[in-house]
């Protein structure tokens, strides 16, 4: 298999092997770079061009452990479809109508059985008292 590398690509290496870096190692990057990649060594392996605070690893690496670098979206996932622009933000006013606002308190009469309901009410909580 011939790796889909060339010369000056840029790539992401994985952090797998890298000792020097700092933190927990559940919160540490997965992939590092991006980086140019130098020299292809055999088909397997590639040399990239590291930055000065990876200087101290060995700059080969498996293609196991490299991952193309796409600047954009468009690059991750060319078959993606562009979403369409969001519509306008529209505000609903509240309509004064026969439902409650939750903040506001109704008059008995402005409830639909409301003394049916105000009824059960005060019995529920002559049962609760009467438990207790």
């Amino acid at each position: 298999m011939e790796p889909d590398f060339k010369e000056g690509d840029q790539v992401l290496v994985s952090t797998l092997n890298f000792n020097n870096l700092k933190g927990p190692k559940k919160m540490r990057d997965l992939f590092v770079g991006p980086f140019t990649i130098i020299k292809l060594i055999g088909k397997n392996a590639v040399e990239v061009k590291l930055t000065e605070e990876f200087s101290r690893n060995h700059p080969v690496f498996p293609l196991s452990l490299v991952n193309p670098y796409f600047q954009t979206e468009e690059g991750k996932f060319p078959s993606k479809k562009k979403s369409p622009t969001p519509p306008d933000i529209v505000e609903v006013e509240d309509s004064p109508g026969p439902t409650a606002d939750k903040d506001k308190w109704l008059a008995e009469d402005a409830i639909p059985d409301g003394n049916l309901h105000l009824r059960r009410f005060k019995a529920s909580r002559r049962t609760e008292q009467s438990h207790q």
